[in-house]
């Protein structure tokens, strides 16, 4: 939880200028009004009651005035719980004297609510019997109406908090849930702001109704649509038109749900027409078409990064490729090896070692340029390096090195350098010439899969070792390689305990073109 407070430093920016910019437009309205009502009488929702109880009304003294004193006061205390109090309590600071102080805040509440209410609900004491039993039912109310509007509050806060949670998860979460975005959530924020004010000062009922419908409303066809509706029409011959069609159905459905609704809320069926009407009108003429402008601008800009990804990945990949191909530790044991094979035996062995260091020299330099080469060379490649290696480990009894190696047939191709990565590993950390160690390589080819499965023991460098702390091209590059080079069309496994090191691979591979070298 802390963390989550701590990371709603924007939400909380929001939430000051959101609350601001209502509280400071209503101070605005109302003494626009005020002024105004110099000149003529302004009809306010009360006025009628106070002519039907006989006594005169005036607009500073019974609306203006009290009207002032509750905005300015649900501001401060708003600013003051959710900037002060929640949050310590949220943190558990000051525990204490932050419940008292919310206490306090509920008692104000309620006595702000009763004072005015003695202004605003004046035309009740002649409906009273005496001015005790009037101002017993203005604050027994006005506390009632407190402990809701705290209740309100604690769902708001309650609902930030997790909206909170979410922003600050929103990558791994959208990983999963593509609909949950960061600004849909800050925009239900905003929304659950603007409500909240609008019921604590008192706005119309129509007008908080069509805000409570419209907005939601909104957000949930902008999601639908983004992640739902417009791909599904982009694919008939009139995209536009059928997702509007697809909105118009989902308005006129929503139609009988948004009476009942209304019925529940409102009370009065007069006043639920006008709500469902705009909100019809609003998300045809404004959501719909904001919605698919927002998507096509979002699809370019996605296509075109998504290119620039692919080409920046590809030549990332092959640059930091092209820098690990030869490796001057593995050349000078290589030709260590060679050279201790001479002193040792006939020049057999010593040429042989030669002509297989030779063929992957040629390998690097000429073929690995390539998009894409015969799978036979890469085998090739393959058991070059594996017979260079065994030169070095023939002499250790202790070194276990087994393959089961198919021969490609001459029909598949494949991206050079992608299967020698893992067997590379497999020698650099599976092999110790002062331990029992071994290593399994099967290369199994079916059709157009190939399967590589590697198995090697595990052995810690020691601290002398020029290798210790490096990887090379490691496994994370691989990786990178074949979502770029085979999206969809492998699968690799990789698993380790304390002893050993497994990889299994499956690529499904193309045919080989009559153009690419031999």
């Amino acid at each position: 939880m802390k963390d989550s407070i701590g990371k709603s430093i924007n939400i909380s920016k929001v939430e000051f200028w959101a609350a601001t910019s209502i509280s400071v437009f209503a101070l605005f309205f109302l003494t626009a009004t005020a002024v105004k009502s110099e000149s003529y009488e302004i009809w306010t929702s009360s006025r009628y009651l106070f002519e039907q109880a006989h006594v005169k009304f005036n607009y500073n003294q019974f609306y203006f005035f009290p009207q002032i004193v509750r905005y300015i006061s649900f501001y401060l205390i708003f600013l003051l719980l959710n900037f002060r109090v929640v949050p310590d309590i949220l943190k558990k600071q000051k525990l204490v004297q932050n419940i008292l102080l919310l206490v306090v805040t509920y008692l104000f509440v309620g006595l702000v609510l009763g004072v005015t209410d003695t202004y605003l609900k004046n035309y009740l004491f002649s409906k009273f019997d005496s001015d005790n039993d009037t101002y017993n039912y203005f604050f027994q109310n006005s506390y009632v109406l407190a402990a809701w509007i705290m209740l309100l509050y604690g769902l708001y806060t309650a609902i930030k908090y997790a909206a909170v949670y979410l922003i600050a998860n929103s990558e791994t979460i959208q990983s999963k849930y593509q609909m949950v975005t960061t600004d849909g959530i800050i925009a239900l924020v905003l929304w659950m702001i603007s409500v909240f004010l609008m019921v604590i000062i008192g706005v119309d009922k129509v007008f908080i109704s069509c805000w409570v419908v419209m907005i939601p409303f909104a957000i949930g066809l902008y999601w639908f649509s983004f992640y739902t509706y417009i791909p599904q029409s982009l694919k008939k011959k009139k995209p536009f038109a059928d997702y509007l069609l697809k909105v118009f159905w989902i308005v006129a459905i929503s139609v009988l749900p948004l009476v009942l609704l209304g019925v529940l809320i409102l009370g009065n069926e007069g006043m639920i027409a006008p709500v469902i009407v705009f909100n019809s009108v609003f998300q045809l003429v404004i959501t719909a078409p904001v919605t698919w402008y927002l998507y096509k601008r979002r699809q370019q800009g996605t296509d075109e990064v998504q290119h620039l990804k692919t080409a920046l990945g590809q030549s990332a990949a092959n640059l930091d490729f092209l820098r690990s191909q030869i490796n001057p530790h593995f050349l000078f044991n290589s030709l260590n090896t060679i050279y201790g094979t001479a002193l040792q035996e006939d020049a057999q062995r010593t040429s042989e070692g030669v002509e297989r260091l030779g063929d992957m020299m040629r390998f690097m330099l000429q073929e690995n340029i390539q998009e894409k080469i015969s799978l036979n060379r890469e085998i090739d490649y393959l058991n070059n390096y594996i017979s260079l290696q065994k030169l070095r480990t023939d002499t250790s009894p202790d070194v276990k090195i087994e393959t089961d190696i198919d021969q490609a047939v001459n029909t598949l191709q494949i991206s050079p350098m992608l299967l020698i990565p893992f067997v590379e590993n497999a020698f650099k950390h599976g092999i110790s010439l002062r331990e029992p160690s071994h290593i399994r390589i099967s290369l199994q080819i079916k059709g157009n899969t190939i399967y590589l499965d590697i198995n090697n023991s595990i052995h810690l460098k020691p601290d002398t070792d020029p290798e210790k702390n490096k990887s090379g091209i490691g496994l994370n590059n691989v990786r990178q390689r074949l979502k770029l080079l085979y999206p969809g069309k492998h699968e690799l496994i990789i698993r380790e305990t304390a002893r050993e090191f497994y990889v299994h691979l499956t690529m499904e591979l193309e045919a080989f073109s009559s153009t690419l070298n031999s």
